[in-house]
């Protein structure tokens, strides 16, 4: 058998041409070649590649397992047979192929991926990893190609498509070519424009793992937990003891709030991956959030036993605030060189620890030096647009305004379900919520993304938003409002009428909530300023807070946060209630009856005592408000007075304390 001919026939020709164009048309192609010259290597393995991307990999593993036997160096076969192989879930044996396959060819960037992905689906990490960052062209870490896909998902650059394959062989017919690209686009931030890529790839290969998989990951991070439950659910059952697998399974459970299933997730793998530092790692968060906080502490503990140079965990632990850092921790830290993460957001995280463990000591100095370095490095991460979003602040104070309200009255949905709680973040809000959710009729369902994305779906649909809210017609905030109580339905868990909505980024949307929702209720937490921004400039936040990395910035963003909200008690007075956190803190049961008065809600004594209350917490004050209520906080801010200088001097009038202000 000759790999072609010289002269290949016009059906091989065709058939090359068309593979990376239209499979389908390429398997008859190619099986006329075969047919014409049955002796011919190539027109085999143009059949057997051009099957399996046609959807028939049973049939492509027929043609290529003889052809893979008969031609051990040609890495191009072994690919093909290891890619039809993982296709039809066949772990071990793809494992085999691809490992061929980069042995006969050792710079195929292709190959390694799809042996990491495989590798990975059988416990084996460190080697999935190595595989998967080994240096060659077109590997996941290489700069040309990321720059390439990042032109392909941003603006879907049909040259960017072309040169995927004429440069780096990405074929997107191929679903293990889809998964090295879509890895690359993931490290880029770009998960919407991942996922409908990989949709399309899970709906053609259901058995892929690897990509459904990814798809279950970027659903995930795009906070659409319900689809990314029902995506991963077939890979958690085909690969129960996979670390890799089960801590996606664990983390979408925990976004749902479904956190005895993540915790039950967790402790069901940890015994086969007793060194496995990140599930360690995310089986703290789960413990955390059901009160378990001595198991939280020693589960954090354990991460960082196995990876002592982790920042992430070492952040966890210190954000638990109610762990006070050793001497001993401390100098751990201390030790950790700079050159030990090439992941710069994890040396962010060690520096945000080393800042709390310095604040404890009241090396205030040396702590702000920590937290500033920290709030620096996310800064070059992911940069903040001041000019934009105060863009936004004045173009919604000019289009919510009082004539909007009074043409669109009675155009929304009237179901009185949902209590709002929005604000600035670390001002109080996640107390607020467990008062209200220690009230026999208010559930809480923690921080939603649900708003936020209706209204980016808004501002798709209508341009130029949220200058374009008076073209919106009045049908559509109905809609709007039974779509929200629709998606959040997943987040609830029992039958209580009222649930609360602690998302404080919500206060962007404060009048879309009214249109949409006008018998909702919207509560407004306020903490004295300077002591709220600070509190957030010391909070290292997953992600979505750009803001926060800079005291200026800071203030600015505060200055518009208060400036839209009273616009909206300007244009709507009364419908926005606001609790002062210095207030509630001094008279918490006069607070707490105005706060259940303006929900229409009988006044319980348990809500006095809220601490008492069994629930999951998934934010940074989850141990916070287990306790009583405390003062010890306010005023954590003023050993670091020296250096705010800039925070206090842009927030100018709003910087005076909340006792000196009307």
């Amino acid at each position: 058998m000759t790999l072609s001919n010289p002269v290949p026939s016009l059906e091989l020709r065709e058939a090359r041409r068309l593979l990376s164009v239209d499979p389908c048309a390429a398997v008859a192609q190619a099986r006329r070649a075969v047919a014409a010259e049955p002796g011919s290597l190539e027109a085999h393995f143009l059949l057997a590649a051009a099957l399996r991307r046609s959807g028939d990999p049973s049939a492509a593993c027929a043609v290529l397992a003889p052809l893979a036997t008969a031609r051990p160096a040609l890495w191009g076969l072994h690919y093909e047979h290891g890619v039809a192989l993982a296709t039809l879930g066949q772990t071990d044996a793809a494992i085999a192929a691809l490992e061929r396959a980069t042995s006969a060819n050792a710079q195929s960037s292709l190959a390694w991926h799809a042996l990491g992905d495989q590798l990975a689906l059988r416990n084996h990490a460190e080697a999935a990893l190595a595989a998967q960052m080994r240096v060659v062209p077109g590997y996941v870490g290489d700069a040309a190609l990321a720059d390439v896909a990042g032109a392909f998902f941003t603006r879907g650059d049909p040259r960017a498509r072309a040169a995927l394959w004429t440069r780096f062989g990405l074929d997107l017919n191929d679903v293990a070519a889809v998964r090295l690209l879509a890895d690359v686009g993931m490290r880029l931030g770009h998960f919407a424009a991942v996922e409908p890529l990989l949709a399309k790839t899970v709906a053609f290969a259901p058995a892929f793992a690897p990509a459904r998989f990814s798809l279950a990951l970027a659903l995930h991070r795009l906070e659409r937990g319900a689809e990314a439950l029902g995506v991963i659910g077939p890979v958690a059952d085909a690969y129960a003891g996979v670390a890799m697998v089960v801590g996606l399974h664990a983390a979408i459970h925990m976004q749902l709030g479904n956190v005895a299933q993540a915790v039950a997730a967790y402790e069901s793998v940890l015994p086969a991956a007793a060194e496995d530092s990140d599930l360690w790692h995310a089986y703290g968060h789960a413990l955390r959030a059901i009160g378990r906080q001595s198991d939280a502490v020693a589960a954090y503990r354990r991460a960082i036993a196995i990876a002592p140079s982790c920042g992430e965990a070492w952040w966890s632990l210190a954000n638990l605030k109610t762990v006070r850092f050793d001497a001993a921790d401390i100098a751990r830290m201390q030790a950790v060189p700079d050159a030990a993460s090439a992941n710069p957001a994890d040396r962010a995280y060690l520096d945000f620890a080393l800042g709390k463990a310095l604040e404890d000591e009241r090396r205030y100095a040396e702590a702000f030096d920590h937290y500033a370095r920290g709030n620096a490095a996310r800064k070059r991460l992911e940069p903040h647009d001041a000019a934009a979003h105060h863009r936004f602040i004045t173009q919604s104070i000019a289009a919510f305004d009082a004539a909007l309200f009074a043409r669109a009255a009675g155009a929304g949905c009237d179901a009185i379900g949902p209590i709002f709680v929005v604000g600035m973040p670390r001002s109080g809000s996640t107390l607020v919520e467990q008062i209200l959710a220690s009230h026999s009729q208010v559930e809480g369902a923690s921080e939603l993304p649900t708003l936020t994305a209706l209204a980016r779906d808004l501002a798709t649909a209508n341009p130029g938003y949220p200058a374009s809210i008076s073209q919106v017609p009045r049908e559509a905030f109905a809609r709007l409002g039974r779509a929200y109580l629709k998606q959040t339905e997943v987040y609830r868990s029992g039958d209580r009428p009222l649930f609360v909505d602690k998302f404080p980024g919500n206060f962007l949307h404060s009048g879309l909530i009214h249109l949409m929702l006008p018998n909702a209720h919207i509560i407004d937490v306020r903490r004295d300023p300077v002591a709220c921004c600070f509190s957030i400039f010391k909070q290292a936040f997953a992600r979505g807070q750009a803001y926060s990395y800079d005291l200026e910035d800071l203030a600015h963003y505060y200055r518009d946060y208060v400036a839209l909200m009273a616009h909206f008690d300007a244009v709507f007075p009364g419908r926005v209630h606001r609790i002062v956190y210095e207030d509630l803190v001094d008279d918490a049961e006069s607070e707490i009856r105005r706060l259940l008065d303006y929900c229409a809600l009988a006044f319980e004594p348990h809500c006095l005592r809220f601490f008492e209350t069994g629930r999951n917490v998934r934010t940074p004050s989850s141990e916070q408000v287990r306790r009583p209520i405390f003062r010890d906080a306010l005023d954590q801010w003023r050993g670091f007075e020296p250096w705010l200088g800039a925070l206090i001097e842009t927030l100018g009038p709003l910087a005076r304390p909340v006792t000196d202000r009307p």
